[in-house]
């Protein structure tokens, strides 16, 4: 895959019926992690640590900064973050694909300086099973 622009990765929520792009968000992240199990016995070769594939659980975080830009998507936001609710959410990898799937916002920080426009940072962590599209 050749590089990329960072203004290409797109954090997208869903709205009733379509996708809206959250605006203004100058840094993105995604991160993907699983748990490990470790089975490690008396007898394990060389007493190496051995891990149950396939154990454990999966999950992803998406993180992002920026400044209020879009009426609608800040809306939308505010929404889903102060009602608790998990939204389906799409991360659109430029040349990549597609990861979409139920997530939670579980911190949404906002912070200004008096000389300074207005900033937030929000981290979104999936709430189950998440799909992945290829481009």
């Amino acid at each position: 895959m050749a590089a990329q622009m960072g203004k290409d990765l797109l954090l997208k929520m869903l709205d009733g019926a379509d996708y809206v792009t959250v605006a203004g968000l100058r840094s993105r992240t995604l991160a993907f992690n699983a748990q490990t199990v470790d089975v490690t016995h008396s007898e394990s070769a060389g007493r190496w640590r051995e891990l149950l594939a396939g154990a454990g659980v999966k999950r992803a975080s998406i993180s992002g900064a920026g400044i209020f830009k879009d009426a609608a998507s800040d809306a939308l936001v505010r929404a889903a973050f102060f009602a608790g609710e998990v939204r389906d959410c799409a991360v659109v990898i430029p040349d990549f694909g597609t990861v979409s799937g139920p997530f939670l916002i579980s911190a949404l920080e906002i912070a200004g300086q008096h000389d300074r426009e207005v900033t937030f940072d929000l981290t979104l962590e999936s709430a189950g099973a998440l799909a992945f599209a290829a481009l």
